[in-house]
């Protein structure tokens, strides 16, 4: 299973995590976020985790920004996938895997009705995975808002799929005993504020993962 943590903004903590058993590492490119991490700095957390030879995949995640942003920062910081977790449309992901056809392509939905899993299916042909992930009015992600998690046991698209929204050590074993995601996306279940992961909570994370691999 692919387990991310996103919103890492610590070089210290980016190699932590991928130590502790992450899959991927995420990062938020969205200036307003208070999780946001600028170029530079993502340069250098990804050069670090290259030079340390950690195998993790990184991924830039994007809300609504303009595709010469995307393709700057992406060339800058030697990202391996894109997630796109605004209102971009089916045309926009096309053309930026025109751009990029060498960096995998994730598409967010935040879903608060069934209407939001059909609009998911739409991009399927188009992406390499989908994130679902819970709504809320005013904040993209991080919200620590769970979803409706027997609601999504019809969603089955032909990619790959990432259950986000509120997940944490102590229900993501309820979490998947309901659904069977292809991964899973953490950020504010295993912060101390956002930002700034607790090491801890993600060592639980694992344990918890641990479990559910023994008990399958």
């Amino acid at each position: 299973m692919q387990v991310k943590i996103c919103g890492i903004t610590q070089i210290d903590q980016a190699l932590a995590i991928a130590q502790l058993g992450a899959t991927h590492l995420g990062f938020i490119c969205v200036p307003q976020s208070p999780r946001y991490v600028s170029s530079e700095r993502l340069a250098k957390i990804t050069q670090t985790l290259s030079m340390a030879d950690v195998a993790v995949g990184t991924v830039g995640v994007f809300a609504n920004a303009d595709l010469s942003n995307i393709l700057t920062v992406t060339h800058q910081t030697q990202l391996t996938m894109l997630q796109l977790h605004g209102t971009e449309s089916i045309a926009f992901c096309q053309h930026l895997r025109e751009r990029l056809p060498n960096i995998q392509l994730i598409k967010a939905i935040r879903v608060r009705a069934a209407e939001d899993l059909a609009l998911a299916l739409t991009y399927t042909p188009y992406v390499d995975a989908l994130l679902l992930d819970a709504y809320h009015p005013q904040h993209l992600g991080g919200t620590g808002l769970t979803l409706d998690w027997p609601a999504l046991g019809s969603f089955k698209p032909t990619c790959p799929w990432l259950l986000a929204g509120g997940l944490k050590p102590d229900n993501v074993r309820q979490a998947l005993s309901t659904l069977s995601p292809d991964g899973i996306d953490l950020s504010s279940g295993v912060e101390q504020h956002p930002g700034y992961k607790d090491l801890s909570l993600v060592q639980q994370l694992f344990e918890q993962l641990q479990r559910v691999g023994k008990a399958d």
